[in-house]
């Protein structure tokens, strides 16, 4: 997903009835963080497939919805210093933690950089590989070390990560997280409740999904003479495949991707999901397909079978499960 970036309001009104219905279950009272493990005060957890020790923080900065949901669902609030938002990101407003946002800082409304961290006096940073930590913007990892900051990168980018790559599917890198950042706030109890409520969303909407020969989905994120679309390890495959559909470009072994418009016309679409971003609206990228001579004949697109995901319910987070939800409902009353 490129790290610059629904239409309707009662579509709006949906999404965040439902954000916040989830959030029942994973938000509640904020977490107590227990003492220092060991006469050291660190523990070992893995950031991606190195092991790493770890210190409990208490300024952590969050870059994007997903780290800050991450460390809010687990009831974290008290040590986030701030978040950074960049304008792919909607609303904060639109979260259903829009709450606890409102308790920390916004740091910057731009990508993830060294200096907001220094500034921030940061113990912690929380985003993914080749998003928010990235080699050509002079902010990774290792460069985070030699100054005395700890850093946590979201397991579903580790299969980017060049140093210590570690690949799984996107959900359970979602519930990996959880865990090991629970492992780092000592809330170990507080991240095995919270996994445990999402595996039990996951698994209520694979039993009921749709039997017969899987619905081909295309998920278009963004490009008009390439499309960028969803490859096997990020979340928008496995919010397909467990409602029941089959993304056509599952088989590449990739993140976030670019293919061809033959590619995705000979895949023959039936639903088209589309990425909602705070600066690429869904409107505008749904006009388009309806024009451009690539897809305006494609089955999805002479149905008008779009479906509008918010762009925090496809980046790893505990929203990806609100996002599954909805898209299992259209599946469920899809008309083939």
């Amino acid at each position: 997903m490129r790290t610059t970036r629904s239409p309707g309001s009662v579509r709006r009104r949906a999404a965040l009835a439902s954000a916040l219905a989830g959030a029942v279950l994973l938000g509640g009272c904020g977490a107590e963080v227990e003492p220092d493990a060991g006469t050291s005060g660190k523990v070992t957890v893995e950031r991606c497939g190195e092991p790493v020790p770890y210190t409990i923080p208490k300024r952590a900065v969050a870059y994007e919805g997903g780290s800050a949901d991450k460390l809010f669902s687990l009831g974290l609030t008290e040590h986030v210093h701030g978040y950074v938002m960049p304008p792919a990101n909607p609303p904060v407003s639109e979260s259903p933690w829009a709450s606890e946002y409102a308790r920390v800082k916004m740091l910057s409304d731009d990508l993830l950089n060294k200096e907001v961290v220094v500034e921030a006096r940061a113990d912690l940073v929380v985003a993914g590989w080749n998003s928010g930590f990235k080699d050509e913007r002079g902010i990774t990892p290792e460069i985070l070390d030699k100054l005395g900051v700890q850093s946590f990168m979201h397991t579903e980018s580790c299969f980017n990560y060049p140093r210590y790559p570690e690949k799984v599917t996107p959900f359970e890198a979602l519930y990996t997280d959880l865990r090991r950042l629970g492992r780092i706030f000592r809330v170990e109890d507080r991240a095995d409740e919270v996994v445990d409520g999402l595996k039990q969303r996951v698994e209520a909407v694979r039993a009921q999904a749709p039997k017969g020969d899987p619905v081909p989905v295309f998920l278009y994120d963004s490009g008009t003479d390439q499309p960028f679309t969803a490859g096997s390890q990020v979340p928008p495959t496995d919010i397909i495949g467990t409602a029941g559909g089959r993304n056509v470009f599952a088989g590449l072994e990739q993140r976030w991707t670019q293919v061809n418009w033959e590619a995705v016309a000979e895949a023959q679409p039936e639903v088209i999901m589309i990425l909602d971003y705070g600066d690429q609206p869904a409107r505008k990228k749904i006009e388009f397909l309806r024009k451009s001579p690539h897809t305006k004949e494609l089955p999805a697109v002479r149905k008008n079978n779009f479906f509008v995901l918010d762009y925090n319910e496809g980046i790893s987070g505990p929203r990806n499960v609100d996002g599954l939800e909805k898209f299992a409902t259209y599946l469920r009353t899809l008309d083939r």
